[in-house]
């Protein structure tokens, strides 16, 4: 069936947008107007993610969603749900619709029978947002719970958008953020229980977390980030216990230039169970993953940035990753032109001098 010009127009609007170099709030707002002109939307959640660990940096939930934050948090990480969000970010097709997933039997779904319909929500809408191989943020539409949801149509139309706002998102985390003087805060530590409540926070914390920029609409006191990364490691000492020595962590970019590492660990000790978030300044080099990522590199683009960031000469670059040393300069050549340098030198200066930009 062909598109209406309605539908032609929104997406165009959309992609116009996502190539302008807006920051993620002002992008989520175009990007849901121009959705809501061609398609019922009764709620909405977008969500920046961490392209390595795939976890939320932030986000922004529309009502009646924000009053479940936690809720949606435990079931996303419990991972035996339908369309996870990094299912769907590993997956051959980054967008499905509940309906579709249950072959419209919603209530299979765990998260339709315990937060969903109890809020009047049915049908919903999921895309991973990819850019290449990287997930940049995902993107939920929901609709009211009637008998019809989204269409094959509408499902085509976000999976058409989804490349873009992934761009967009990508770019947004090199765009945006300003370098500032002076010495970064000192980590700290949020306290949360297993309810993900606050339990307390030191100063160091505070300031930290005041470096992001803090647009959730979750109905929660601190930035997305800190209860993605509880949530994460409460699932993995469900699953395996002996696993929680890979704590989870996110990167979030800050308002800066820097970039924040936001990890979970249990507390030990007697009495009630407590999770630790440690918030920190990340040093450049430990935020080197996601920084090249943004600025679009591939795979072997990336092996190739490390080793010439670690002061590795062409003919040990070449024997390292098994490509001729002719291969090795064609790949640096696209490195400095992706990430808008001359030479390795402005290379090192960008990635690992004060600010990692």
């Amino acid at each position: 069936m062909a598109r209406s010009a309605a539908a032609r127009q929104a997406e165009h609007d959309i992609v116009r947008a996502c190539h302008s170099g807006l920051d993620p709030d002002r992008l989520r707002h175009t990007v849901l107007r121009s959705l809501r002109r061609v398609m019922t939307i009764d709620a909405a959640f977008f969500a920046t993610a961490d392209p390595e660990t795939l976890l939320f940096t932030g986000g922004h939930a529309e009502d009646p969603l924000g009053t479940a934050t936690a809720r949606f948090l435990h079931n996303e990480t419990g991972g035996a749900d339908v369309n996870t969000f990094t299912a769907l970010a590993k997956a051959a097709t980054h967008v499905a619709s509940l309906d579709g997933a249950t072959r419209h039997d919603r209530p299979t779904s765990e998260r339709y029978r315990e937060i969903m319909r109890p809020l009047g929500l049915g049908d919903e809408l999921r895309a991973a947002l990819v850019a290449g191989s990287d997930c940049w943020g995902y993107l939920c539409l929901h609709r009211e719970d009637v008998e019809h949801g989204f269409t094959r149509a509408e499902v085509d139309v976000v999976a058409r958008i989804g490349p873009h706002v992934a761009h967009a998102l990508r770019q947004a985390a090199l765009l945006h953020p300003t370098p500032s003087g002076g010495d970064p805060p000192r980590p700290g530590v949020v306290l949360l229980d297993d309810r993900l409540d606050v339990v307390a926070s030191t100063p160091e914390a505070d300031a930290v977390l005041s470096l992001i920029d803090h647009h959730d609409s979750t109905s929660l006191p601190l930035p997305v980030a800190v209860y993605a990364v509880a949530a994460a490691l409460m699932k993995v000492e469900e699953i395996d216990p002996a696993a929680v020595a890979a704590l989870p962590s996110a990167r979030v970019p800050s308002k800066v230039g820097s970039w924040i590492t936001v990890s979970a660990s249990r507390l030990q000790g007697d009495g009630e169970r407590r999770i630790a978030v440690v918030v920190e300044v990340a040093e450049p080099r430990s935020a080197l993953g996601i920084r090249l990522a943004a600025h679009g590199l591939s795979a072997r683009e990336q092996d190739v940035a490390r080793l010439v960031l670690r002061g590795e000469p062409t003919r040990t670059i070449s024997d390292t990753l098994h490509i001729s040393t002719h291969t090795v300069q064609d790949h640096l050549k696209s490195v400095f032109d992706k990430v808008g340098v001359r030479s390795r030198r402005d290379l090192v200066a960008m990635m690992l001098g004060a600010h990692g930009r």
